[in-house]
């Protein structure tokens, strides 16, 4: 056959069936295949161990929330897939490349914890300097005098105040925190409603209050409904003793009467577990039924037998000032149907300063 074929055809299909090899390579593949039979197991066993590794990492970084791990958990995945599906041609470059990454993720995550601290550090900073300075407004607008001098400037501070006391109540829930009374947090926000039920002490300051901060107004009362019974007495009761000072302003009586929470926040403060709480609702109560046009704009609310029930209850308290003002307050309550216009308008206890 070879012979009837012509000597170029016989070397085409040599060509295509056969490749010539120098016999120097062949010993040298032969070498290499004896090397990587030998040291193939090896390898793959130290880097079967790095992917158990890289997964434990894994699940140690899906229990955080943070965008950059978000983006590291993806890294991380893509070089397991490539590990998985290349073991059998997996030798010591890929080796290192995975040494190298998980090494980048650590100090990744080192210095992510770095800035939290950091971060921590700078809230700590914050909290004690805004309890430092709101404790020296806290003291300062005691006089009726530097309260006059701030009602231009007071917007502003009342907004801040606002947001600071909304922040604070909601993380209560948000955090299940307990109560440190000395914490630098704690103060803060005491001196800043400290600070507003001074302002709203003094005639000017309340005017102001009734008629520019409605913001402010309506927050306290939303703050006071979310806060749950016994925590944090000590806010209540400046949050309680502001609402009640701009309440012996007519006109501010009438804008925080007309919310419709009021009453449902009185009557579910009646029940805190704090005293002075109770006493403090049961002197804003009081205001309210001192003004004939409140009277009409709440009506039979005020006739409910469960409030008359919950302040009859606070009658026998073992506190003397409390068990005088439950029992002014039921009077009053029993006897609205005979309110004289001698009486309305007129609020014996004056303003609350702190």
């Amino acid at each position: 056959f070879l012979e009837a074929l012509s000597e170029s055809e016989v070397c085409r299909r040599l060509t295509d069936s056969f490749v010539r090899v120098r016999k120097s390579d062949l010993d040298k593949l032969t070498t290499e295949v004896m090397q990587l039979r030998e040291f193939l197991p090896r390898v793959l066993n130290r880097d079967l161990m790095e992917i158990s590794k890289l997964s434990s990492l894994k699940e140690k970084l899906t229990s955080e929330k943070s965008l950059q791990y978000s983006t590291l958990l993806l890294s991380l995945d893509t070089i397991l897939n490539f590990v998985i599906s290349q073991s059998l041609s997996c030798v010591n470059p890929l080796h290192v490349c995975v040494c190298v990454c998980v090494k980048e993720k650590l100090l990744l995550r080192e210095q992510l914890w770095q800035s939290g601290a950091e971060l921590q550090q700078q809230a700590d900073f914050c909290s004690s300097l805004g309890s430092a300075s709101c404790s020296l407004l806290w003291s300062c607008s005691s006089s009726e005098q530097t309260v006059t001098h701030w009602l231009g400037k007071l917007q502003s501070f009342l907004l801040v105040a606002a947001q600071t006391l909304e922040s604070f109540v909601r993380s209560l829930d948000e955090e299940v925190k307990a109560e440190d009374h000395n914490s630098q947090e704690h103060q803060f926000v005491l001196a800043v409603a400290g600070t507003i039920t001074n302002i709203a002490a003094v005639p000017c300051g309340r005017d102001f209050l009734s008629s520019s901060a409605h913001v402010l107004l309506d927050t306290l009362m939303k703050l006071l409904e979310l806060m749950k019974s016994g925590v944090f007495p000590k806010l209540k009761v400046l949050m309680l003793m502001a609402l009640y000072n701009v309440s012996i302003s007519i006109k501010g009586l009438k804008y925080i009467s007309e919310n419709p929470g009021l009453l449902p926040l009185i009557w579910t403060l009646l029940d805190d577990g704090d005293w002075e709480v109770c006493l403090h609702s049961l002197r804003l109560l009081q205001s309210v039924l001192l003004e004939e046009e409140v009277l009409l704009l709440l009506g039979s609310s005020l006739l409910d037998p469960e409030l008359q029930a919950r302040v009859s209850g606070l009658t026998s308290s073992k506190q003397p000032s409390l068990r005088v003002t439950a029992q002014q307050t039921l009077e009053d309550l029993q006897a609205l149907t005979q309110v004289t216009p001698s009486k309305q308008g007129v609020n014996s206890c004056g303003s609350l300063k702190v």
